[in-house]
C-alpha cells in the first residue's frame, strides 16, 4: 500500500515538489527558482524548457532528501501559476516562444481592440472574466500573430497550447511519445475561452480571439487519473490531480462549504470565496471562476479577487533597489519604525487587477517627506498587501452578501507577523494560519489522492486541517477608517499614467 502522495507546484518564481503523508503532513520537499525574463517594460517571460528541467530536478531532489521509493507514492498532483501561456511543437516538445507570464501586459492592444467592439465585460457572462491582459487567450493570439508561421502551424495542428499544468502533464506522460494533452476546469476557466456553464471551449469566443480549437487541450475534472508518468524519477506513478494554484489552495484549506474563503500571499494575492454549484456574477470588480471539480461530481465555483503585486513588491525592493538582501529581512526593516509616516506605496507595476482592472495604472509612492527612510518604505510595502486584500474583501461582501467572519491565509508571506497583524487590524476580523501553510501543494496532493483512493472523501481532508496561529484585530475603528481612506486616495493617484 502506497504511503505518500506527491505534488508538483510550479509557481511564478520557483518550482517545488512536496511529498505528503495521509495526515497531510509535509514529509520532504525540494525547490528551485527559475529565471525571470523582462525583454521590455511590461513584458514578463519564462523559459519553458528551464521549467521542465527544474521540475525533473525537484522531483528527484524531494525523493532523495526523503529517502522515498517512487513505489511508495500513490499519485502525483500538479498545481501551477495559472494564466502563464506556452505554445510548443507537438513533435519535438520545443516551445515556439518563451512562456508569456500572467503579469505580462503586452496584449493591451488586443484587449483594447476587443473591448472597443463590445466593452470590457464583453465575454463576462460566459467566462466570468473581464477583458484583461491577465488571461491566457489574448496571449495565445499574440504568439500566433507575432511568431513567424505560428498561426499556419496551429491551424495544421502542429503546435499545442497549454498553461504550465498542461505543458508539464504532456511532458510527464511522454511528451512527443504519446504525451497526454489535457487541462482541468480551473485552469481552463482562466483562459477567457471557456464557458463556465458548459465547462467547454466556446466556439464564438475562439473565433473572435483567433485561436484554433485544434491547439487546445481537452478539459477534464481537477481530480481524475489522466495518465501514467513516463519521464522523471516518478515513472509509473499516475498523474491524478490538476488545479490552478489559487484553486489548489482552496482545496488545501478545505474551503468546501459555500461561504468559506481563503487568501494566498504569494507573488500576488488571491482571495477566493466558495459560492457552491452555481457561478455568481460579480458587479464589484471580482472574477467568477471554477474552484474545483472532483471526478464526476458537479463543479464548485468561486468569486476571486486577484491582486497582481504583493510578494513581488518585496522582491522588487530586494532585487531592483537592493534595500534588503533576502525577502525575510523586510519585516525587521519595517519594524525599525513605528508607522508608515504617512506614505503609501501602490504597486501597480502591471496595472491594477481586482477590483479596478485598470491597465493604465502604474506604481506610485505618495506622501514623501524628508523624514521618510527605508524603514517607512518597507512598512508601506507590507501595508500595501493588506490594503489591497481589504479592497477585495469589501468587493466580495458586496457581491455575495456574506460578511467575512475570519480569513484563512496561506503562502510564503504568512510567516511575516507584522503583516499578518496589520492584515487583521485593517480587515477588523481574525486572520487564521493553518499548521500546513503550503496549502497550494497540499490541495494538488488532495486532488490526486482522492482520484486514486488514497483519501476517501472531503471529510477525510477536513480532519487534516488544524490551526497554527490566529491574529486578532487590535486597531480601533477610527484609525482603521482613516488609514484605509488615505490608501484609497493613493490608489486614485496611480490611475491614467499610461495613455
Amino acid at each position: 500500500m502506497a504511503t505518500y502522495v506527491a505534488a508538483i507546484d510550479q509557481g511564478t518564481t520557483s518550482t517545488r515538489c512536496m511529498i505528503f503523508d495521509h495526515a497531510g503532513n509535509v514529509i520532504t520537499f525540494d525547490q528551485k527558482e527559475h529565471e525571470q525574463i523582462y525583454p521590455r517594460p511590461g513584458w514578463v517571460e519564462h523559459n519553458p524548457d528551464e521549467i521542465w528541467q527544474r521540475t525533473q530536478e525537484v522531483v528527484q531532489g524531494a525523493l532523495s532528501k526523503g529517502g522515498i521509493d517512487p513505489q511508495d507514492v500513490a499519485a502525483v498532483g500538479i498545481t501551477n501559476q495559472r494564466e502563464t501561456t506556452v505554445v510548443w511543437d507537438r513533435t519535438s516538445g520545443r516551445p515556439v516562444y518563451n512562456a508569456i507570464v500572467w503579469q505580462d501586459t503586452r496584449t493591451d492592444q488586443i484587449i483594447n481592440q476587443l473591448a472597443r467592439e463590445g466593452g470590457q465585460d464583453r465575454f463576462r457572462a460566459k467566462t466570468g472574466l473581464p477583458l484583461a491582459t491577465y488571461f491566457s487567450g489574448p496571449k495565445i493570439r499574440w504568439i500566433l500573430d507575432n511568431v513567424p508561421q505560428a498561426r499556419a502551424r496551429a491551424e495544421r495542428g502542429e503546435i499545442l497550447f497549454g498553461n504550465i499544468d498542461t505543458f508539464l502533464i504532456w511532458w510527464l506522460t511522454g511528451g512527443p511519445d504519446g504525451g497526454i494533452h489535457v487541462t482541468d476546469v480551473t485552469n481552463a476557466s482562466r483562459t477567457l475561452l471557456m464557458d463556465l456553464e458548459t465547462l467547454d471551449w466556446d466556439e464564438e469566443i475562439l473565433q473572435l480571439m483567433g485561436v484554433p480549437r485544434q491547439m487546445l487541450p481537452q478539459i477534464r475534472p481537477s481530480s481524475e487519473v489522466y495518465g501514467e508518468i513516463k519521464h522523471s524519477a516518478l515513472a509509473g506513478v499516475p498523474v491524478a490531480g490538476d488545479l490552478g494554484d489559487q484553486q489548489a489552495a482552496v482545496v488545501g484549506q478545505t474551503c468546501y462549504s459555500e461561504g468559506e474563503a481563503k487568501n494566498t500571499y504569494g507573488t500576488g494575492n488571491f482571495l477566493l470565496l466558495n459560492t457552491g454549484t452555481r457561478p455568481v456574477p460579480s458587479k464589484s470588480g471580482l472574477v467568477t471562476t471554477v474552484a474545483y471539480k472532483m471526478g464526476d461530481r458537479p463543479a464548485i465555483y468561486a468569486l476571486e479577487g486577484s491582486i497582481a503585486i504583493t510578494g513581488a513588491l518585496v522582491q522588487w525592493l530586494r532585487d531592483n533597489l537592493g534595500l534588503i538582501q533576502t525577502s525575510a529581512e523586510i519585516e525587521a526593516l519595517a519594524n525599525t519604525v513605528q508607522d508608515n509616516s504617512g506614505i503609501y506605496f501602490v504597486p501597480a507595476f502591471s496595472g491594477l487587477f481586482a477590483p479596478y482592472w485598470r491597465s493604465d495604472a502604474r506604481g506610485v509612492i505618495v506622501g514623501l517627506t524628508r523624514y521618510v527612510n527605508k524603514g517607512h518604505l518597507a512598512r508601506a510595502a507590507l501595508e500595501a498587501t493588506a490594503y489591497q486584500t481589504r479592497e477585495v474583501a469589501d468587493a466580495m461582501e458586496q457581491d455575495s452578501g456574506v460578511k467575512l467572519a475570519s480569513l484563512r491565509v496561506d503562502g510564503g508571506m504568512v510567516y511575516n507577523e507584522t503583516l499578518m497583524q496589520f492584515q487583521a487590524d485593517i480587515l477588523g476580523v481574525p486572520v487564521i494560519r493553518p499548521k500546513v501553510a503550503e496549502t497550494t501543494s497540499l490541495g494538488a496532493a488532495y486532488a490526486a489522492g482522492l482520484a486514486t483512493g488514497f483519501w476517501s472523501n472531503l471529510e477525510d481532508l477536513r480532519r487534516n486541517w488544524s490551526v497554527d496561529k490566529i491574529w486578532e484585530p487590535k486597531m480601533d475603528e477610527a484609525t482603521r477608517d482613516r488609514l484605509y481612506q488615505q490608501w484609497k486616495r493613493a490608489v486614485q493617484r496611480s490611475f491614467g499614467w499610461v495613455e
